[in-house]
Parts: C-alpha cells; sequence; structure tokens
C-alpha cells in the first residue's frame, strides 16, 4: 500500500487505542494509575505487534499474488520470514508479561485473547464472516483495559466492546471490497466474494447502525452527558459519510472513507468522555 495509506494505518490502530483507553477511564471512573495505563499500553502494542505480523506471515504467499498487496515488506523480500517470526515471538511474550502485571483475570484470558487475535488470520481459509472475528480480536482491548483497572467484567465494557466489534466488522467488509475478484479466484472467503457488493454494503451498514447502538447505551449506561453524546453524534455522521462514499460500491475513495475518517472515530468518541470527565472534575473542584 502507499506510504499515505500506511501512515493512515498507523492513525486507524491509534483510533483503536484511544476506544481501549477510554475503556481504562470508564472502568476506574477516572484516571487510573499511570503504572497501570503503561501496561495497557504495552498490552495493546504487544498483541497487535504480534496478530499484524502473524498474518503477514500466513498470507505472504497470497500477498505476492496481490497486485494492492505485492510490495509489503515480507512479499516484496524487505524482511525476512525469521525476522518476522522473531518480532512475532517479541510481542507474544510482551502481551502475556503485560496480561500477567495487569491482574489475575487478565492474564487467565490472555491465552484466549492470543487465541482470538492470531487466529483471525486463518478464518479467510473457511468463513466469510473472518470480518466479525477481526471485530472481536480488536473488541479485546477495551474489555481488556476495563478489566485491567476494575478486576470485573461488567455491562458498560461489554457495551463499548459490542461496539468496537461491529464497528470494525462493517469497515473491513468495506475494505474487503477491493479484493472481490482476487478472493473468488484464489477460493478465499470474504463477505464480498460470498455476497456481492450490495448486499455486503448492506450488511456493513447494519453493522455500522449495530456499533452506534451499543456505543449509545455505553454512553447511557455510564451517565454520559453533552459531551459524550456530542461525540457519539459526530460519530454517527462520520459513520455515515463513510458509507456514503462507498455507496453502490464506489471504490475510488476507499481510502478516505476506511482510513481517514475510520482514524478520526475512535479519537472523538474518547474526546467526548474525556472531556466530560474533565469539565466534571473542574466543576466539582470549584464546589
Amino acid at each position: 500500500m502507499k506510504s499515505p495509506a500506511g501512515f493512515s494505518l498507523l492513525e486507524l490502530c491509534l483510533a483503536l487505542g484511544l476506544v481501549a483507553l477510554l475503556g481504562a477511564l470508564a472502568g476506574a471512573a477516572g484516571l487510573p494509575p499511570l503504572a497501570k495505563l503503561a501496561w495497557i499500553l504495552a498490552a495493546m502494542v504487544a498483541g497487535r505487534t504480534a496478530a499484524m505480523t502473524f498474518n503477514r506471515l500466513v498470507d505472504v504467499d497470497v500477498d505476492a499474488e496481490n497486485p494492492r498487496t505485492a510490495s509489503r515488506a515480507l512479499p516484496s523480500g524487505r524482511v525476512s520470514r525469521v525476522g518476522a517470526m522473531l518480532f512475532m515471538g517479541a510481542g507474544i511474550v510482551l502481551f502475556g508479561l503485560a496480561a500477567g502485571a495487569l491482574g489475575p483475570l487478565t492474564w487467565a484470558l490472555s491465552p484466549l485473547a492470543l487465541i482470538i487475535i492470531l487466529g483471525y488470520s486463518l478464518c479467510k481459509r473457511f468463513t466469510a464472516w473472518a470480518h466479525v472475528v477481526l471485530g472481536l480480536s480488536l473488541a479485546g482491548a477495551p474489555l481488556g483495559a476495563w478489566i485491567a483497572v476494575s478486576g470485573r467484567i461488567e455491562a458498560p465494557a461489554l457495551w463499548l466492546s459490542g461496539g468496537v466489534l461491529a464497528w470494525t466488522a462493517g469497515f473491513d467488509i468495506l475494505y474487503s471490497l477491493q479484493d472481490e475478484a482476487f478472493d473468488r479466484s484464489w477460493g478465499l472467503h470474504s463477505l464480498p466474494s460470498k455476497l456481492g457488493t450490495i448486499r455486503a454494503l448492506m450488511l456493513s451498514r447494519c453493522l455500522h447502525a449495530l456499533a452506534l447502538l451499543c456505543w449509545g447505551m455505553f454512553n447511557q449506561s455510564v451517565g454520559g452527558h453533552f459531551w459524550s453524546w456530542a461525540g457519539w453524534v459526530a460519530v454517527a455522521v462520520m459513520l455515515i459519510r463513510e458509507q456514503w462514499l462507498v455507496r453502490k460500491g464506489d471504490l475510488s475513495r476507499i481510502d478516505q472513507a476506511f482510513f481517514t475518517l475510520n482514524s478520526l472515530i475512535g479519537l472523538v468518541f474518547f474526546l467526548g468522555h474525556a472531556l466530560e470527565y474533565w469539565l466534571v472534575r473542574s466543576l466539582l473542584a470549584g464546589l
């Protein structure tokens, strides 16, 4: 992928990280200890590193045949398989250390989390619902952050994570529209290759509507007021815009829909809650 899109991929990861941070802030009902935040950040970076590297390793032969992905580091030979495996191993080790440092429940759930985030890369070989598995793997970030600071699995965390699952699955369907013909020719599974463009677009819209419902329930369950709901409204507008950009399967602005808008969604939703928390604290301090 060209460098602007690669840079936007980093922005998208940061957006997902901010949603995970929101899970930590909401779970702690404030700012968690800095040590907790540091280990949460380490777990997110390590897990994402391991998952993305494993994905590149198992897909290297397919990526080499796909014009859209042939320039990636592994198929182009810029990175060796041994180097990638060592990088992935380091990510797995750091993820385990972070999970253990964050508490007994995060440690107990870490093997399941690894199975999900690594297993996603194999799903496209046997199920068209790999998009949902990707959503599940990313939904573990805000849920894990909530558990790390509270020690419990609670309803607001499930609503927040459910929104991430639906949001991710929805935008991954849009992104996979680029590979619809290639997936069919290689016998790979995706919802666009199985359902066709129009029905895949409809399903993506339904998933994004579900994401808004889940995040609305999250706002309600944590007692959100003006700024958190203002963030929710802004996210709704951006999701509508994202779907509009690719209406009828028009992929000419897929980078704008997939990267630019998605990189802002996590930021805007997080800022709404962060601003509300800051204003409430300022108000209470003045009383």
